[in-house]
C-alpha cells in the first residue's frame, strides 16, 4: 500500500470525442491542444498519473464513469487522488502541487469553476463513498454547492483553490481570453480564431435576413458555413 502517496487522475476525453460533445468551431484542435498542455503540466509535478479517456471509462452516466475512475485509481494502491479534466486553460502545475501540499492536512480540496462545478478535486480515500458520489448532481450548476453542504453536514472542512473558468460555451471562451492570466499561445490563437469565425457567421446570418438576395446566396451555401 502506497501510504500517503498521491496519484493524479486525468479524466478527459480525446479531442475527437470532445469535438462531438462540444461542437464549436475548431473544438477538435482546441481540445487537442488542451490535452497536450494538461499532460505537460502534470508531468512537471513529478507525481504519478493515470489518464481515463472514453476508452478507459466504465459506466452509463458521467457520475458512474467518474466514480469508477476514482475507485480504480484507489485500487492501484494510492490513498489520495487529485482529479482534473482537460477544459480549464488556466490550470497550472502550481495548482496541482498546492493541492498535494494542502492534502497533507485536509481531506478534501476543491478548485471551483465559474459554472458551479469544479476543475480540480483532491480527495483522500477515507472520505470517498461511491454510493454518495453517484447521487451527486454531476454536470450541473449545483454540484459544488451540493458537495459543500454534504461535507458541512459531516463536519469536514473543504479547502478551496481559486475559481477558474472551463470551456463549455462561447461565453466561456470570451471570459478566458479576457482574463488577465497567461494563456498558451496555441490555445489563445485557436480560441480567438473561433470567436472571429463565430462573429462572421452571426453577422452574415443577420445580413442575409435583411437582404433577400444575399439570403438566397446564403441558403445555397456560403463559404463561411459549408464546413459547419
Amino acid at each position: 500500500m502506497k501510504e500517503g502517496k498521491v496519484a493524479i487522475l486525468i479524466f478527459a476525453n480525446s479531442a475527437e470525442k470532445e469535438a462531438v460533445s462540444k461542437p464549436f468551431q475548431y473544438s477538435k484542435d482546441v481540445f487537442a491542444a488542451l490535452n497536450a498542455r494538461t499532460l505537460s503540466i502534470i508531468k512537471k509535478t513529478g507525481l504519478p498519473y493515470f489518464i481515463f479517456s472514453e476508452n478507459q471509462q466504465v459506466g452509463n452516466s458521467f457520475g458512474e464513469r467518474f466514480t469508477n475512475a476514482i475507485q480504480t485509481t484507489y485500487n492501484k494502491g494510492y490513498n489520495t487522488v487529485i482529479t482534473i479534466g482537460n477544459d480549464t486553460p488556466h490550470l497550472t502545475t502550481k495548482h496541482i502541487l498546492k493541492t498535494a501540499h494542502l492534502l497533507q492536512k485536509h481531506n478534501l480540496v476543491l478548485g471551483p469553476s465559474t459554472d458551479g462545478g469544479f476543475y480540480l478535486m483532491g480527495l483522500k480515500k477515507s472520505q470517498f463513498n461511491a454510493d454518495i458520489f453517484l447521487k451527486l448532481p454531476w454536470q450541473t450548476s449545483q454540484l459544488n454547492r451540493s458537495i459543500s453542504k454534504l461535507n458541512a453536514s459531516k463536519k469536514i472542512n473543504i479547502c478551496y483553490l481559486e475559481t477558474l473558468t472551463d470551456i463549455d460555451s462561447a461565453a466561456d471562451v470570451k471570459t478566458i481570453i479576457n482574463n488577465f492570466r497567461t494563456l498558451s499561445k496555441t490555445i489563445k490563437k485557436l480560441l480567438k480564431l473561433y470567436l472571429f469565425l463565430e462573429k462572421r457567421i452571426i453577422s452574415t446570418f443577420y445580413i442575409s435576413i435583411k437582404n433577400p438576395i444575399l439570403n438566397l446566396q446564403f441558403n445555397k451555401g456560403s463559404p463561411i458555413t459549408n464546413h459547419i
